[in-house]
């Protein structure tokens, strides 16, 4: 049984102390509480994902001893929020449970800072490691950090004495009604005349906020209606801010290592890499990497060799590479197009193609600009490339190591992939890295606005048609060509 394979960590195994020494960092760290979210898509008449859709209102019943909804919360002895156990409901499958997401979490988050200076140099924060995320899970502000339809659940962490402390409303679970739309199209072919299908966007957020000295990290899980999971962090807070003589930009002479804020204050330059551990079950265990690199090429006009005789002269083309070793599965998304794709081989759609996710980068996709042998970048050498592949080991969870304030750089996510291990059709799992580069500007003092970066991964020849297709329309609809509960 895959369960019993890697069971889940419950929250009876005490987790260390909060301010442990710097050495001391077990495989299951902290937590301040653990969400298991089990999401069900189905596609029946008047149900779309698990989500009523009632006279064009969508009702969700949330957690915490509800059974109106397939997905479920426990605690765990983690160090950060855990999404796990996460499916679909397949019903054009005749109801089939399939698994995509078994774990994720954040795994590491690497603030450096750009001032060299003697007073400076070693801002160079490993969130995760050195102070634990779970334990900084901040008590959720109801109607602010939140919208009103939301439910809260507490969660646990352990205090100085390895007793298990209450944390409230660190965890928030809500629908989201942003105005999307999930899909459309107007039709106006044909002696009917113009008609129009619209279908409304519905997603469950799950969140939770950490508060990182100077910095607040919004933690968000997304569960589309269209099988989709997108992962979202937000960034507000207080910069990191040094004194200065300068009032003025026209004063400065020299390399301040930051943006002049206000009178006599520097916002310093640093970065923000966030480390995500996603432990995909495409359809099963077993799973590839695939590359479909994205080619162009010259119109030869010769069929043979894929041109045609054409006016045209150019076009482009999708090159299929499935990684075999984990040297394979380090990516640069910068370099060059491509849809990278997690594949099931032996589970096919039943016109031939694989099954499986495709991995979607939204925004803030910075690599470390650090030198290799600084001793900051030595601790965090992943950050050098956004999409890291691994066989799964169960000792491989925390991307800067167990020791991550004394690392040598000889115990992360890149000196495990140096082995160079088998990463086709094993059980696998996707590192990826949201960065950022912070410029401050004068907007962000006092408090900074928030940004945000994001990945989705997202159904690819998973299903065997768009599985919201016969989603109910909103009541006040005006059109309806499709057959609810049949065929379309």
């Amino acid at each position: 049984m895959e369960e019993a394979r890697r069971p889940l960590s419950l929250a009876g195994a005490l987790p260390p102390p909060l301010r442990r020494p710097p050495s001391s960092r077990p495989p299951d760290l902290v937590a301040a509480a653990a969400v298991v979210v089990e999401e069900a898509r189905e596609v029946e008449a008047g149900t779309t994902n698990g989500i009523d859709q009632i006279g064009g209102k969508v009702s969700r019943a949330h957690g915490a001893g509800s059974a109106d909804e397939s997905f479920w919360h426990e605690q765990q002895g983690k160090k950060t929020r855990i999404i796990s156990l996460a499916s679909v409901n397949d019903t054009d499958a005749g109801g089939l449970k399939r698994r995509v997401l078994y774990r994720g979490f954040v795994s590491e988050i690497f603030v450096p800072y750009m001032d060299p200076e003697e007073e400076w140099y070693f801002h160079t924060f490993t969130d995760a490691g050195e102070y634990g995320l779970g334990a900084l899970a901040s008590q959720l502000q109801r109607g602010a950090d939140c919208p009103a339809n939301a439910v809260y659940m507490d969660g646990y962490y352990a205090g100085s004495d390895g007793k298990p402390v209450k944390a409230e409303d660190v965890i928030c679970l809500f629908e989201r009604y942003a105005g999307d739309v999930a899909w459309r199209h107007t039709n106006g072919i044909g002696l009917g005349g113009l008609f129009s299908e619209v279908r409304p966007d519905v997603t469950l957020v799950v969140r939770m906020v950490v508060t990182v000295g100077n910095y607040d990290y919004t933690l968000d899980s997304e569960f589309k209606t269209v099988g989709s999971i997108k992962i979202m962090v937000s960034l507000s807070g207080i910069l990191e801010m040094k004194a200065i003589n300068y009032t003025h930009v026209d004063q400065i002479r020299e390399d301040t290592h930051g943006t002049l804020i206000t009178e006599n204050t520097i916002g310093v330059y640093h970065d923000h890499f966030v480390t995500y551990h996603l432990d995909l079950d495409i359809d099963g265990t077993r799973n590839s990497f695939i590359k479909n690199n994205i080619v162009p090429k010259r119109n030869t006009g010769v069929r043979a060799t894929g041109g045609a005789p054409t006016p045209r002269r150019s076009y482009w083309t999708v090159l299929y590479e499935v990684a075999e070793t984990e040297a394979e599965g380090q990516v640069n998304i910068n370099s060059a197009p491509a849809d990278l794709l997690f594949v099931n081989p032996s589970k096919k759609t039943k016109i031939g193609n694989e099954v499986g996710y495709r991995l979607i980068p939204t925004g803030a996709t910075a690599m470390s600009l650090l030198a290799d042998d600084d001793y900051p970048e030595r601790r965090a050498s992943y950050t050098k490339k956004q999409v890291w592949v691994t066989p799964y080991n169960k000792s491989e969870k925390w991307a800067s190591g167990l020791y991550a304030e004394q690392s040598t750089g000889d115990d992360n996510l890149a000196a495990w992939s140096k082995r160079n291990r088998s990463i086709k059709d094993e059980d696998i799992v996707l590192w990826y890295t949201v960065g950022l580069h912070h410029v401050p500007y004068q907007e962000d003092f006092p408090v900074m606005p928030t940004i945000s970066g994001a990945l989705e991964v997202r159904p690819s020849n998973f299903f065997e048609r768009n599985p919201l297709i016969r989603t109910k329309p909103p009541e006040n609809s005006p059109n309806c060509s499709c057959s609810i509960g049949g065929s379309a």
